[in-house]
């Protein structure tokens, strides 16, 4: 089956809306894709201010000592599981 033109899009504002509307399978043929590697490639990441109560802030410290981990990194770890569990949760309850 051909695929349709793709069309110029004068700013991505306009690709978005196009996107949204629009079926990629009607202009990309995805069984020609190849994996694609971004060595460089980083996440995005944002800075935060967050405030928590001294005594949870230590026991956080306390095991990353234990764990030989930086304490923030061991933040981001527990927060990316909570979240992981949680959106489990929901899609379980749907």
């Amino acid at each position: 089956m051909k695929k349709k033109t793709l069309p110029k899009f004068k700013n991505i504002d306009k690709e978005d809306s196009f996107w949204q509307e629009h079926d990629s399978a009607d202009y990309i043929d995805w069984n020609k894709g190849k994996a694609a590697i971004f060595p460089s490639l980083k996440p995005s990441v944002i800075t935060i201010s967050l405030r928590l109560p001294a005594t949870l802030l230590n026991e956080i410290r306390t095991i990353a000592n234990k764990e030989d981990v930086p304490y923030q990194s061991l933040i981001k770890i527990m927060l990316a599981q909570e979240v992981s569990l949680l959106r489990g949760q929901r899609k379980h309850s749907l």
